[in-house]
């Protein structure tokens, strides 16, 4: 398949622009992960799964990818937090650096190439300080390196930052720092503390900076540039552009990043996600109050990534509502064709022989290919729903074989981005199963659920769904089962 055109909204340009990848059709793209230090938090999962969504439409769209996002397992607050509990940086970030890839799995999330580890990455960094030194942005200052700003002349084109009014010599120290503050920042930092851990290196003794980390990962996995970066829009300044600076100072002559994507901020309840207002949600708190993990993904994924997204859950329910309206629509389909125990094949755009599931497959991609205008995408899969209930309205027994099949090929399709409709007949016979055995079977999710672990007990509930039982979790922590009709 030859590749479609995609159009993506540069950060660094501000304008559309047509996509074109420095190898035809294989692409790279790095993504800001996460750093490892407790539950990802809603606003983190929706940039995440702003990430699955650009890689599965890409793949849609037939491209080859290969595509990377870091891990984050080592700064200021994880060195902190692990001298608290008096364990080593490595013991405190395994379980939540394991937390993080089954958050993943619980939504569906596709595994990408490459997750390097900042940990793992120390020579690429120091080899990356090197070079900066070489070229004449690198200063010492009580043991620590700092890159200045002031000697790099392109500082400022990603986030149109104004470094006029730059105090000379000011710098910061920490990872993170005020918004809008232009300082020199710290490339590798000195040891502090005998607790603090520390790397012996041809530059000193110590660790590196937050901002030096990602410019060094990306040079280790692909040696040079990438066609896309993304993260969420809090990272492009200051983060994003440390980054750029320190990867075009130290290779003048290369292309660092060909396109910036930023995903915007998530809104709880129309305000910004806080603990003091009592709306932070983890994935884990969400999914402990019983809602589907194909539901937050579904309302995480349904809003154009550029665009603020209010989550609340009565939206989660809203989501239930509309994806059970697909849903229905699915099954009506298999039912009618008897394509049960038939695996739907890929189609590629444009070959499909009814004129309106043609049409509506070009229309459903290339609103993909519209800088992942998800929305308008929704809005075609709205309309198969449409037109397949009318059909089968109307010819009833006397459906033809032809549509019912492509009818599953573009909805099996859709689902290749969506991730979260089922093509498999449900079981609705009890024979053989025990209530006793039902209700260890409930025993076993409650006590998961007990230990945080909601991805065993959202597959133990799916498991009781494929035999034809569902459960129900009244809110006094009380699950009661029936057999579905």
């Amino acid at each position: 398949m030859t590749p479609i055109p995609f159009v993506f909204q540069n950060s660094k340009s501000g304008k559309k622009e047509t996509f074109l990848p420095k190898d035809n059709s294989n692409v790279t793209i790095y993504s800001c992960g996460p750093t490892v230090y407790n539950f990802a938090h809603i606003g983190n999962i929706r940039s995440f799964l702003f990430v699955d969504v650009l890689r599965r439409a890409l793949l849609l769209g037939g491209y080859k990818l290969n595509q990377s996002m870091n891990i984050t397992d080592i700064d200021d607050k994880i060195i902190n937090e692990s001298i608290k509990q008096k364990v080593s940086i490595e013991e405190f970030t395994k379980p939540w650096t394991e937390a993080f890839f089954k958050d993943l799995e619980s939504l569906h999330v596709q595994k990408l190439e490459h997750y390097p580890k900042a940990t793992e990455s120390i020579e690429d960094m120091v080899g990356l300080v090197e070079k900066l030194k070489t070229n004449g942005l690198v200063y010492e200052k009580d043991g620590n390196l700092y890159f200045s700003i002031q000697k790099f002349s392109r500082y400022g084109e990603l986030s149109k930052i104004d470094v006029s009014g730059m105090k000379s010599g000011a710098r910061y120290d920490a990872d993170e720092y005020t918004k809008d503050d232009v300082r020199d920042f710290v490339l590798w930092k000195n040891q502090k503390t005998e607790q603090e851990k520390c790397w012996h290196t041809r530059i000193g003794t110590g660790r590196p900076g937050w901002h030096l980390e990602c410019s060094a990962m990306i040079r280790k996995v692909y040696g040079s540039g990438v066609d896309i970066h993304t993260g969420g829009i809090d990272l492009l300044f200051p983060h994003h552009e440390n980054e750029a600076a320190q990867s075009m100072g130290a290779y003048p002559n290369e292309e660092f990043v060909g396109t910036w994507l930023h995903c915007e901020h998530l809104l709880v309840d129309g305000e910004k996600m806080s603990k003091s207002k009592g709306n932070f949600y983890t994935l884990r708190d969400i999914l402990e109050k019983g809602y589907d993990p194909n539901s937050i993904r579904y309302h995480l994924i349904s809003s154009h990534y550029r665009s603020k997204l209010n989550f609340s859950l009565n939206k989660l329910e809203e989501s239930k509502v509309a994806m059970d309206r697909i849903q229905n629509t699915i099954y009506r389909v298999l039912e009618a064709g008897q394509l049960w125990d038939k695996v739907p094949k890929g189609v590629e755009m444009g070959n499909f022989t009814i004129p309106e599931l043609q049409n509506l497959d070009l229309d459903f991609i290339y609103s993909l290919a519209d800088d992942l205008n998800v929305p308008k995408a929704l809005a075609t899969v709205f309309e198969l729903v449409r037109i397949v209930n009318q059909y089968l309205d109307t010819k009833g027994n006397e459906a033809e074989d032809s549509f019912l099949l492509e009818s599953i090929q573009l909805f099996y399709k859709i689902n290749e981005l969506f991730a979260v409709f089922q093509f498999k007949k449900q079981i609705q016979s009890l024979v053989g199963i025990s209530e006793d055995w039902i209700l260890e079977q409930i025993e076993k999710r409650k006590t998961a659920k007990q230990n945080k672990d909601f991805l065993s007990a959202d597959k133990i509930r799916k498991e009781l769904e494929e035999k034809g039982i569902l459960l129900a979790d009244t809110k006094e922590g009380i699950t009661t089962w029936k057999k579905a009709q």
